[in-house]
């Protein structure tokens, strides 16, 4: 008895001495609770509004299997078809490139005005960066609508489409990129008299330059597969066969167009993760001792 009425007395005077601690711990719980109430009342809310059904779901699923079941064996038909897919899949490549090469070579400099840390405006940050997110609000996908209306069909929209809708996203990376940038290069810098352009030359480029390369390479390896959409309203490339194969129920021939673009995004990333070694492996490598 004695050794349970201590027991007992010591978490009272743990409770006591500690009782600021618990009640901050006890509120988190409680908001912790709260947020995932919430979280749970708008995902049931959701499945409501979108009409989800158990029975719906399973019976698509079963529908999914017999269309997977058709695409075996994946096969393009014939040579002709053959050839036709590769010229489009090699449209889509391009359209992906100059799309995305585009939208950086015009979104560094943008981005460059943007970062707070090189040119010390707010405005132009402000400004800037509200145009990129009015940019990317936009889907790719509408922008390709758009531009189908402006130029006609063909790839030189779906190029367009990319590049423009790039701008946004690679705008607001680049000058976050600019502004994480470690600023001890740039106070080395400036200590010698250098002026605003080598400090953003000798300082800042060479620090970000592989982030930024970084992210090039993977809105390249992305914006392919986004240009197989852009095919299906008119803007070019190999979504357009694709489209095609799915309507007719040319199943064989959508899993052979599906296999190629994953075999070429696939190709893709292996050939950014070399880029990617070799440009690190050339930068000039620090001084440990120093």
């Amino acid at each position: 008895m004695r050794s349970s009425r201590s027991t007992f007395g010591d978490l009272a005077l743990i409770a006591a001495t500690h009782a600021a601690t618990i009640r901050t711990a006890e509120r988190k719980a409680r908001q912790g609770l709260g947020v995932a109430l919430v979280l749970l009342t708008l995902l049931v809310l959701g499945l409501w509004w979108i009409d989800f059904g158990f029975l719906r779901f399973f019976a698509g699923t079963g529908r999914l299997g017999q269309i997977l079941w058709r695409m075996l064996p994946p096969s393009p038909g014939n040579a002709e078809h053959f050839l036709l897919y590769w010229h489009a899949l090699v449209e889509t490549l391009c359209i992906a490139f100059i799309g995305t090469l585009v939208a950086a070579a015009i979104a560094l400099p943008l981005g460059l005005l943007a970062a707070r840390n090189v040119t010390g405006s707010a405005a132009l940050h402000f400004t800037l960066r509200r145009c990129f997110d009015i940019i990317r609000g936009i889907d790719r996908f509408v922008w390709a609508l758009i531009f189908v209306r402006v130029v006609g069909l063909g790839p030189f929209a779906g190029t367009l489409a990319i590049a423009i809708s790039n701008i946004g996203s690679f705008g607001k990376l680049f000058s976050e990129t600019f502004e994480g940038a470690d600023p001890k290069p740039v106070e080395g810098v400036v200590s010698t008299g250098a002026h605003r352009l080598h400090t953003l030359r000798f300082a800042i480029l060479p620090e970000v330059a592989p982030v930024l390369l970084s992210q090039i390479l993977y809105y390249f390896e992305s914006d392919t597969r986004s240009a197989t959409v852009l095919g299906i309203v008119g803007a070019g490339g190999i979504g357009l066969y694709l489209y095609e194969e799915i309507r007719v129920l040319e199943w064989t021939h959508v899993a052979f167009l599906i296999l190629m673009i994953l075999v070429t995004v696939a190709g893709i990333d292996a050939l950014s993760g070399i880029i990617r070694r070799w440009f690190i492996g050339k930068r000039p490598q620090r001084d440990p001792r120093r």
